[in-house]
């Protein structure tokens, strides 16, 4: 793009072009992958890439690119991206065991950023000696790499009774899970809040070599293969680190890290120098990266692991979206320096900010399923999407320690919430104080005995923790309500 526009805002949109895409159509697509076998999808994603990218190597090789056009095949390769990521992430936890996700994770990220300090360099010379088409080209054949692993991978069936979710009922009900588990809540905040300014970096990184040190794509080829070299040892690092700091920590401190390299860039104009602040950075993405994506991982259940995934994939992509906007109008009304400066100082703040929303640590909690929900009692077996469905809970509390059962009762309602309930609500006897009654609703009967596959160990424990305010002797009725339509 820069050898067809020297604006920097349009130069900027190249990174938006990528990233909107999966902004908008990531949610949908994790709702996809919780549905549909992941393995076949993601086979399918391969052949849709092998074609657009070819069309786009074959346009480049004909010389009718346009600024205009070659944002359009961004496009339509985020549109792509957007169907893999939540898949590639999902799938990770399905090939290794639980304590050794983080390790999978970081060495999930060494793959990428070998790549991505080798490819860079390669494609540099390969558009000096030939051209952009050639890299296209042979962006396009290594697809078929990534189609023969998948077609040898024999992924183990998800096994359940009941038929796959709806697809705008997935939607709905992966958005609940997000609204109402803080922990994940924790991992977008924190994520938002560092991308809206590394954006900045990635965005103005191709004008800085062009305009600000005179260079062409050699040098930022081997400028760009510095963050992958620099990402490759900060993954080798990070199980030492991670020995030593919580995760909260180790993300203040490489984001630290990642703002002193974005002023090295806007103010050193020697290669050198702005080499070993390419390490920097390398190191400092790879170690927020790992920790926000672990810190994911670890808040999800399987059966919801996708869409919570594309959560995160939003706030990602959509910082590094609307970012890379930002940062290029910036750039263009105060200079690229200035531009730079700004968003190292954001970053900076930031940590401050969102301190308070803390990252988990330690090991995943136990969401296997427990099955332990008793089958509901009914007199006629219901239509599966009929209608709504209310349960009512009556609890009788001792009546000392009736503040603490309400507080109990919050957590049991994110629980229900997070797991696909609609509506929840507590109520007390106004005749008996200590008579209460928990009423949930979900959309369908279907619904409802997902809700009893989903129940997990953890969820017991939140059950458990109020039905410890019980008075004594007394245990909990539950009652199913179907509507009339």
């Amino acid at each position: 793009m820069t050898s067809l526009s020297s604006s920097p805002s349009i130069v900027a949109l190249v990174s938006a072009a990528g990233t909107f895409p999966v902004m908008l159509l990531a949610l949908p697509a994790g709702a996809i992958a919780d549905i549909l076998d992941r393995r076949r999808l993601l086979i399918a994603a391969q052949g849709y890439f092998i074609v657009v990218i070819g069309a786009l190597a074959l346009l480049a090789a004909l010389g009718i690119i346009t600024p205009w056009l070659l944002l359009a095949f961004t496009f339509a390769v985020g549109v792509g991206t957007a169907l893999t990521m939540p898949t590639w992430s999902a799938i990770v936890p399905e090939l290794v065991p639980a304590d050794e996700l983080p390790a999978a994770i970081a060495l999930n990220s060494i793959g990428i950023n070998i790549s991505r300090a080798i490819g860079p360099a390669i494609a540099g010379v390969l558009v000096a000696a030939a051209g952009p088409w050639l890299v296209f080209a042979l962006d396009a054949l290594s697809c078929l790499g990534i189609l023969a692993v998948l077609l040898r991978w024999r992924r183990e069936p998800r096994k359940s009774e009941l038929p796959a979710e709806r697809f705008f009922s997935a939607i709905r009900v992966g958005l609940r899970f997000i609204t109402h588990t803080r922990a994940l809540q924790a991992v977008l905040i924190r994520g938002a809040a560092f991308f809206l300014f590394a954006s900045a970096t990635w965005s103005l990184f191709p004008l800085v070599v062009r305009q600000e040190l005179g260079r062409g794509p050699e040098a930022y080829g081997v400028l760009l293969a510095c963050i992958g070299v620099g990402a490759v040892a900060g993954a080798m690092l990070l199980p030492r680190v991670r020995e030593k700091v919580s995760r909260n920590v180790q993300v203040a401190g490489a984001t630290v890290l990642y703002a002193l390299a974005a002023l090295t860039l806007a103010h050193v104009p020697n290669l050198g120098l702005l080499a070993v602040a390419m390490l920097m950075t390398g190191v400092a993405w790879i170690a927020i990266l790992a920790a926000l994506q672990v810190s994911a991982q670890l808040t999800l259940p399987d059966w919801v692991r996708a869409r919570g995934l594309a959560a995160y994939v939003i706030v990602f992509m959509g910082g590094m979206a609307f970012g890379s906007v930002l940062w290029g109008q910036i750039a263009t009304a105060i200079g690229i320096p200035a531009a730079l400066t700004a968003a190292a100082a954001g970053m900076v703040i930031a940590i401050g900010l969102t301190w308070r929303f803390r990252l988990i640590d330690g090991h995943a909690p136990d969401f296997r399923p427990t099955m332990e929900w008793p089958t509901p009692l009914i007199a006629e077996t219901p239509e599966p999407d009929s209608g709504s469905v209310m349960v009512t809970i009556e609890y009788v509390v001792d009546p000392a320690k009736r503040a603490e059962f309400v507080a109990a009762m919050r957590d049991v309602r994110e629980m229900r919430r997070r797991n696909g309930a609609f509506f929840w609500a507590l109520f007390h006897d106004a005749a008996e104080p200590t008579r209460y009654l928990e009423s949930f609703m979900d959309e369908s009967w279907t619904e409802h005995l997902r809700q009893h596959e989903r129940a997990s160990v953890v969820d017991r424990e939140v059950q458990r923790r109020a039905n410890g305010f019980l008075a004594a002797g007394q245990s909990t009725k539950s009652t199913h309500w179907l509507a009339d339509r």
